[in-house]
């Protein structure tokens, strides 16, 4: 059984995925508290669906594309299930998780996206570096940015684990407090191989739910 927030289609506004259709299932429930979190009513808001019934609204709503998010989805003992299922299915996975959490048991074929966190966030000392050795070249690691201390952390990071050479890399402004064509022109003076991700979703729709 899984406690889910929201179940819902959209276009994908983020990764290297961004401006697709997708559908979303949003699971409850998080174990850290990042000080720009967008999607606090994840925390303790949702209800019980048996993963055949997710399977089934999924079928129902007709993407191809699926995406796994939070909250933080790897809490849910359940969710391996469903992502064996979705893959078996054939549809195209993506998991969106905060790199706290193992990623030993995600089944092979989910494309993870692996939200590592800057100090920015609060919650630098949750990131566990060792999940790096479970990502491979379908995989993606992000990065949030609150401020040029972030992005000089974020670049020391992709220097220092070769990010850029072993999968894509995404570098999100946080744009209340860092203007994106600043973080765009950090990029290009600094000749780093990462992709600026803005949230396609909220240029769109702004911050409503279900979106």
């Amino acid at each position: 059984m899984l406690i889910v927030n929201e179940i819902f289609k959209s276009l994908q506004g983020e990764s290297s995925c961004a401006g697709l259709p997708c559908t979303f299932i949003r699971l409850t429930g998080c174990n850290l508290r990042c000080d720009y979190c967008d999607t606090t009513y994840a925390y303790e808001e949702g209800g019980e669906m048996s993963v055949d019934q997710v399977v089934a609204e999924v079928e129902r709503l007709g993407c191809r594309l699926v995406e796994l998010t939070g909250g933080e989805p790897l809490l849910q003992g359940d969710v391996y299930e469903l992502l064996r299922r979705l893959v078996s299915a054939e549809y195209q996975v993506l998991l969106e998780t905060n790199g706290s959490i193992n990623l030993g048991k995600v089944p092979g074929g989910v494309v993870k996206i692996v939200d590592f966190k800057a100090p920015g966030s609060g919650e630098e000392d949750k990131n566990l570096w060792r999940n790096l050795d479970y990502m491979n070249g379908m995989d993606e690691a992000k990065f949030v940015l609150s401020n040029r201390d972030d992005y000089l952390w974020a670049k020391g990071k992709v220097d220092e684990h070769r990010l850029s050479d072993r999968m894509e890399v995404l570098f999100s402004p946080i744009v209340a407090t860092l203007n994106p064509t600043d973080l765009a022109q950090w990029i290009l003076d600094d000749g780093l191989r990462v992709r600026l991700q803005l949230q396609l979703h909220k240029a769109l729709w702004g911050d409503e739910r279900g979106r």
